[in-house]
């Protein structure tokens, strides 16, 4: 095989980059812009750069195999020098295929699926994808009070392991090596208490339509608010090793610059579009279970750079811990699962006692239950914004057709912009700023 056909057969097609001598002025106006809804005079002006001079620039690949993109992304790069004219990402290496998996397994075995998307906030991919099943089956209003705010307790709970996680890994990226171990510290003892309550660390397929798949264990309270004290003093440690750190504060500051409209326009959600300044959460913009009932500060930046998104994850886990205290508090006794024989199964002990309930039992998980025709869009606030799930049902007990509005997918989106005229060692810190999990964006 000779080198020209080996780079035909492992060629990405339309997503790789080409040289601009190779682009019409329409391709170079939305690689580099047009998708701004900006003029194309404006566009134009974005993508300049004398075409005699292309042979001082070159195209280079940062990843997929790279420890910095968070997984398998690939970024190709266009250097001048050390500064970057042009980056676009590629996309696919993951290629889970999960939405069509989806597709085939029922909405009992869809929590199975879902949770493996953003496997760091896994909770949360199960609550949206039940929220979902729930309101097509109508009874949304019907969950109980127990089951919603333990809901709340452990999604929470995920926000602070992927936000301590996101530390741990933006201090890696950037040689703050320590930072790494505390906050893979801190982060395990969260992953503790979930594998307590749920039995695993991580996807947990704990949520489910109805409710939950069990009650909280005995001393699940203590647990938490040993968590809850442990944290505070050790986000100050983070404040002194990092936020005040005068070389950590150059290699975040004016780095990855995105505005508000370039966030908006580009359809940014969570950390990235709060960093503008733009205070949307669907927790207090369009609330969901009971967050319209807690106190908590969104939390925004100024200057839509990588220290406001870094700084902006930290002081996240600062109102989840507030968020949990009125959780605990208000949390009520019951039922921790809706009592419908058509989506509950029949209590475990039930099952050694009665034919009806082992054949109940037989046929709820062989079969599923079946979910009346309809279409539903439910989003809801993960650690990396809005995620959404669309759900289309043909009457059946699978989705007819299924849809996750992955944050990770769409603020990737908002690399180019982000890296456009910066430096290539600053590549690092931007893409670690955007904290993308690959899993959500190839689902």
């Amino acid at each position: 095989m000779t080198a020209v056909e080996n780079v035909r057969q492992t060629s990405e097609g339309a997503q790789e980059m080409r040289p601009r001598s190779e682009l019409g002025a329409k391709e170079l106006m939305r690689e580099v812009g047009s998708v701004l809804r900006m003029s194309e005079a404006e566009a134009a002006q974005l993508g300049q750069m004398p075409t005699d001079d292309e042979d001082q620039t070159m195209i280079i690949n940062m990843g997929p195999q790279h420890p910095s993109t968070h997984g398998v992304l690939r970024l190709m790069l266009e250097l001048q020098g050390e500064t970057v004219l042009r980056c676009k990402p590629v996309i696919g290496y993951l290629h889970t295929g999960m939405e069509k998996t989806g597709e085939d397994l029922t909405f009992l075995q869809g929590g199975t699926n879902v949770t493996r998307m953003d496997y760091l906030s896994p909770f949360n991919n199960e609550l949206v994808f039940s929220m979902a099943t729930e309101k097509l089956l109508g009874i949304d209003g019907d969950v109980p009070e127990r089951a919603v705010w333990m809901r709340m307790l452990l999604s929470e709970m995920n926000r602070m392991s992927s936000h301590l996680l996101f530390l741990a890994t933006n201090g890696m990226d950037l040689g703050a090596v320590s930072m790494m171990l505390y906050g893979w510290r801190e982060r395990e003892e969260v992953l503790r208490f979930f594998q307590k309550v749920t039995g695993l660390r991580m996807n947990h397929n704990f949520i489910r339509p109805g409710g939950l798949a069990a009650d909280l264990p005995p001393g699940w309270r203590d647990d938490v608010l040993s968590i809850l004290e442990m944290l505070p003093p050790r986000l100050e440690e983070y404040d002194i090793l990092m936020t005040d750190q005068p070389i950590w504060r150059e290699r975040l500051q004016g780095v990855g610059v995105i505005t508000a409209e370039e966030a908006l326009a580009l359809g940014t959600s969570g950390p990235i579009l709060r960093s503008t300044g733009v205070p949307f959460d669907l927790r207090r913009d369009m609330p969901y279970l009971h967050y319209d009932e807690l106190e908590f500060d969104v939390i925004v930046g100024s200057y839509g750079d990588a220290f406001d998104r870094y700084a902006i994850r930290l002081n996240e886990i600062r109102e989840s811990i507030k968020i949990v205290h009125q959780i605990l508090d208000r949390m009520p006794s019951g039922d921790y699962r809706i009592q419908n024989k058509k989506v509950t199964p029949p209590p475990r002990a039930r099952i050694d006692e009665s034919m009806e309930a082992l054949i109940h039992h037989f046929k709820i998980f062989t079969e599923g239950f079946k979910v009346p025709e309809g279409e539903v869009y439910v989003g809801i606030e993960s650690p990396r914004g809005e995620i959404g799930c669309y759900i289309v049902s043909d009457g059946g007990p699978k989705p007819y057709r299924i849809h996750m509005r992955a944050p990770s997918f769409v603020n990737i989106q908002a690399l180019p912009h982000m890296m456009r005229g910066g430096l290539v060692a600053d590549a690092v810190a931007v893409i670690s700023s955007v904290d993308p999990v690959l899993g959500d964006v190839d689902r």
